[in-house]
């Protein structure tokens, strides 16, 4: 896999993480879907989407950074 496939795949993953964040808060804020209890690890709540976007966008950015750095010693 090229950097350039990484940093797609990263942005790409990065944006649905976000959209899904996004519906779950907004159906969260309009009393939808409200769960009892949330345990970190153990049920499905919006930050984990909101960390894994995060952690997808900054992947896609570091390897286009790094692509375009390899590109410009070349």
């Amino acid at each position: 896999m090229t950097n350039r496939m990484i940093a797609q795949f990263g942005y790409w993953l990065g944006l649905v993480c976000v959209a899904i964040t996004l519906v779950m808060r907004g159906s969260n804020a309009l009393g939808f879907w409200m769960p009892r209890y949330v345990i970190p690890g153990v049920a499905i709540w919006y930050m984990s989407f909101f960390k894994g976007a995060l952690l997808f966008l900054l992947v896609g950015i570091a390897a286009s950074n790094y692509e375009l750095l390899n590109t410009r010693r070349q």
